[in-house]
């Protein structure tokens, strides 16, 4: 192990690179550049495993100007995840954008935005997450510590049209879901205190109504009111800054970090169980069991639709060995984070 101190760059395993805030002179990740560029968010692409030992992209985008990041994955049953957070209106969203089975009646696509409080000791700052870099592409990423799952009622509607004024980036993530926007009565309480006006959020059935209610999987009538779930997971998130003692300097510096991964469970109400599509079967069905038809894609957003079929094997999702997991550091000029 090199000793504390030295500028010596250790032999290591693929990493991500945490650029220093003073090396102008380095040269800059791509996207983020100098000058009139110099407001562009950056980009980082890893390949991440999932809960269920799948292999599949995520990717990272932060934009220090607005202090907000984002970060998008697939499932590999063509669901895409996204969740943005923004620092500077103490918002986190989450969407989901779920392909539709055109056998069973549903649309082509089905979108549902839930919009929490973000607390800033969730992830790291996006200055940091715009200096993060990827040496190996090819690498696996997986989370060094899984956090407890999170599970929330969301009792409030956000009124897409206002929505802006809870946080400007709404109305961009949640474009697709206009009439499935939720969050939590808590959290609207926080957000009135500071000053976001009323007019953004709007009334569900109240909590004690809606316990009243059964679950879309176990209601029988299709057209009947209900509570609907959904889980999702964020598989791979830096989620905090690392720093290291050195004995020539007084103060602990910044010199990586440390990632995780977190389930959300998201319980809503719905005035028809069939709008509640992901109710009634199982995420762990085989491979296959869900194929989309060109029919079903066709007609999808672009980012929807899958470039090869998902269907079969996974062939192109085969997970491939974990790289280790410790972080070392070169103090001057990069703090080098092995995956």
């Amino acid at each position: 192990m090199r000793p504390p101190g030295r500028c010596g760059v250790p032999r290591a395993s693929p990493a991500l690179l945490l650029l220093p805030l003073l090396v102008p002179l380095l040269g800059a990740p791509r996207g983020v550049g100098a000058g009139a560029g110099a407001s562009s968010p950056s980009e980082l692409r890893v390949r991440v495993r999932l809960p269920d030992g799948q292999v599949t992209e995520e990717s990272l985008q932060a934009d220090s100007d607005a202090d907000s990041i984002s970060l998008e994955l697939r499932k590999p049953d063509g669901t895409l995840i996204s969740f943005t957070a923004d620092f500077k209106k103490d918002v986190k969203i989450f969407r989901a954008l779920i392909l539709g089975e055109l056998e069973k009646g549903q649309s082509q696509f089905q979108a549902l935005c839930f919009v929490t409080r973000l607390h800033h000791n969730e992830i790291i700052p996006s200055e940091a997450m715009a200096k993060l870099r990827q040496k190996n592409p090819r690498a696996v990423r997986q989370a060094e510590e899984v956090r407890g799952p999170e599970r929330m009622h969301m009792d409030i509607a956000v009124n897409f049209s206002q929505g802006a004024l809870l946080s400007p980036h709404l109305r961009n993530v949640c474009a697709e879901a206009v009439d499935a926007i939720y969050t939590r009565q808590e959290d609207v309480r926080f957000w009135l205190e500071q000053g976001v006006d009323g007019s953004v959020f709007e009334a569900l059935p109240k909590a004690w109504e809606q316990v009243l209610l059964p679950r879309c999987g176990q209601a029988g009538d299709r057209g009947r009111p209900c509570v609907c779930r959904y889980g999702l997971s964020l598989a791979w998130y830096p989620c905090m800054l690392k720093y290291c003692h050195s004995r020539d300097r007084p103060a602990p510096y910044k010199c990586g970090i440390r990632s995780c991964q977190k389930s959300y469970s998201f319980d809503f109400y719905v005035p028809q169980k069939q709008l509640c599509w992901h109710e009634g079967w199982s995420p762990r069905q085989l491979p296959g069991t869900h194929c989309p038809s060109p029919s079903r894609q066709g007609g999808a957003p672009p980012h929807l639709r899958h470039p090869r079929p998902y269907c079969s094997s996974f062939h192109h999702l085969i997970p491939e060995p974990l790289a280790p997991s410790p972080m070392t550091v070169k103090e001057c000029g990069v703090a080098r984070v092995n995956s």
